[in-house]
C-alpha cells in the first residue's frame, strides 16, 4: 500500500504551524454591513422638470401680450387651415368659462379644472373668456396666464382668440384633443 502523503517535514501546512507556534482563534464577528443601496432614479421626472424649465425660459424671453394681442397656437399634428376656421368662429363653443375677477391662482385652478372636465365631456371646442387685460398695470396677467397654460396642455390641439363677435382679444377659442 502506497500512500501520497509527504513526510511531515515536507507538509508546508505542517512547517508552518511548528514555526509559529500556537495560535488563537479570534472570536467571530458579524459581516459588515452591506452598502446601502443607491436610490432609485428619477430620471424621467427629471427630464420633465428640464422641459418644463426650458418653456418658462423660452416664456420670459418672449415679450408678454398686450392688450390688443390676438392668441394663437396650433400643434404640429394640427392643419394650419383649422386654425383659420378657429380664428374665423367656424367651430361653435361647446361650453364657457369666464375668469373676469379671478386671481391669478384662482384663474389657473379653474382653468385647468374646465378643460379636465370639458375632455372627459367629450367636447371638443370650448370658450375661454380672460378679458383684455385694460384693468391690469401694463401687462394682462389673466391673458397671460391662459395662453401659457393652454400652450403647456396635450389635450388642447390648437387655440385662437375669438372673432369680435364672439369676444374679439378678450376670449379664446380653444379645440381639446378628443379622449
Amino acid at each position: 500500500m502506497t500512500t501520497d502523503r509527504k513526510p511531515p517535514e515536507d507538509d508546508d501546512a505542517a512547517l508552518f504551524r511548528s514555526a509559529i507556534g500556537r495560535v488563537r482563534e479570534l472570536p467571530r464577528s458579524a459581516a459588515p454591513p452591506a452598502r446601502p443601496k443607491p436610490r432609485p432614479g428619477t430620471r424621467m421626472a427629471e427630464l420633465d422638470d428640464a422641459e418644463a424649465i426650458g418653456e418658462f425660459r423660452r416664456m420670459l424671453a418672449s415679450e408678454p401680450l398686450e392688450p390688443g394681442d390676438s392668441l394663437r397656437h396650433r400643434r404640429d399634428e394640427v392643419p394650419a387651415r383649422v386654425l383659420r376656421r378657429l380664428a374665423q368662429g367656424q367651430y361653435a363653443a361647446q361650453d364657457e368659462l369666464d375668469l373676469h375677477g379671478a386671481t391669478a391662482a384662482g384663474a389657473e385652478a379653474l382653468l385647468r379644472r374646465f378643460l379636465l372636465d370639458a375632455r372627459d365631456a367629450g367636447l371638443s371646442c370650448v370658450r375661454v373668456i380672460h378679458g383684455k387685460g385694460l384693468g391690469s398695470d401694463g401687462v394682462p396677467v389673466l391673458k397671460n396666464l391662459v395662453d401659457r397654460v393652454l400652450r403647456q396642455r396635450g389635450d388642447v390641439l390648437a387655440f385662437h382668440s375669438a372673432p369680435a363677435a364672439q369676444g374679439g382679444t378678450g376670449a379664446v377659442l380653444v379645440l381639446i384633443r378628443p379622449r
